[in-house]
């Protein structure tokens, strides 16, 4: 067998009754915001447009306060602006912002997916849910009128991170997962590396949501089944739709008698519907997003989204010459792999060493 397909009833049953007709009423209310897009769409500058928008706030905010009323029963859906102090809401929010517009160029996009993993990496483990700290002896530059050291506290954090393993689903997920490795690198008193498991797994995007197939390629997948028994298995996907591609690669782990500690799935922006998924099909799974947006249309595309993220990070592929791993890691140039080398190496160990 050398691929495993999950299709879109498989899917079916683990939301509950309950998380259907919260759904629901989500998707009315998006419904009331799109007759706002369609105004403002053909509004022109005056009254007309400065009332629309001003409806389209109110339809955003109700839909934000909705997601909150949903996801508060729920603790293993950590949202950024629903779990941290109000005033660091702002940061997240013009984040966001900048990764949705269509005019963020790909230097730029990859910049503030860097900053964005840097956030949730902080809502998982970092600050008030790390009491304990480790201490950091820098040594300085400055050599007059002696060489200069200095002292910081970190969280420490050792024993929830050097247990973990990078899963990796590739294409965005790739550079999402090297900036958590690193973050872990750099948060580790003794400089832990997780090790990597590469999953080639996509989505058939010719089909819609009802009928969806998701893909899991073994042939171009690396990973060892033993490295991943018992261990903190983290996944970074920018975008968490229909949240099925996790699903399918816990699925067929499970199918091997892989039993994870913990499953941390780390998005950018996630789906409601994915997110609920996800904490529904996959037990001890926890959702951390920066941003949850409300539904998703009928090719299970998130709305109001960002577009293709993989694609915005890395490029688009000729159809009839996808790039392999090594490949794409090629593509992302001397600065970024300059910054990630420890983490490169160890992917390129397990894609030649397999």
């Amino acid at each position: 067998m050398s691929k495993v397909i999950l299709k879109a009833q498989d899917l079916d049953g683990f939301l509950t009754e309950a998380d259907k007709a919260s759904l629901g009423r989500m998707d009315a209310l998006y419904r009331q915001a799109m007759v706002s897009f369609s105004i403002l769409s053909a509004a022109g500058t005056g009254d007309e447009r400065k009332r629309e928008e001003g409806r389209l706030i109110e339809h955003f905010n109700a839909m934000g306060e909705l997601m909150k009323e949903i996801c508060a029963p729920e603790p293993r859906v950590q949202v950024y602006c629903f779990s941290t102090p109000h005033e660091s809401h702002s940061e997240a929010s013009r984040l966001i912002a900048k990764l949705r517009d269509v005019g963020t160029g790909r230097q730029e996009f990859t910049y503030y997916i860097q900053r964005a993993y840097e956030l949730l990496f902080n809502l998982a483990f970092g600050g008030a849910r790390s009491p304990n700290k480790n201490y950091l002896i820098v040594k300085t530059p400055v050599t007059l009128p002696a060489q200069n050291y200095a002292v910081h506290k970190i969280p420490n954090i050792d024993e929830s991170i050097e247990n973990s393993v990078m899963c990796v689903m590739l294409r965005g997920a790739l550079l999402p997962s090297i900036i958590m490795s690193k973050e872990i690198q750099e948060y580790s008193s003794s400089g832990y590396l997780s090790p990597f498991a590469l999953f080639k797994i996509k989505r058939d995007d010719t089909k819609s949501e009802t009928n969806m197939e998701y893909i899991l390629d073994l042939e171009r997948s690396y990973f060892k089944p033993e490295q991943l028994d018992g261990k903190d298995l983290i996944f970074a996907d920018p975008m968490n739709a229909t949240g099925g591609s996790l699903v399918t690669v816990m699925k067929y782990l499970s199918d091997l008698g892989i039993k994870p500690r913990s499953v941390k799935f780390f998005n950018v922006i996630s789906a409601l519907k994915g997110a609920l998924r996800v904490v529904r099909a996959i037990e001890n799974a926890t959702v951390y997003t920066l941003w949850m947006d409300p539904v998703l249309n009928d090719r299970a595309y998130i709305m109001p989204g960002l577009g293709d993220a993989g694609d915005r990070i890395n490029g688009r592929d000729e159809d009839e010459l996808p790039r392999d791993m090594l490949q794409l890691i090629a593509d992302y140039g001397t600065n970024i792999t300059g910054l990630y080398r420890s983490q490169l190496r160890t992917i390129e160990e397990t894609v030649l060493r397999r």
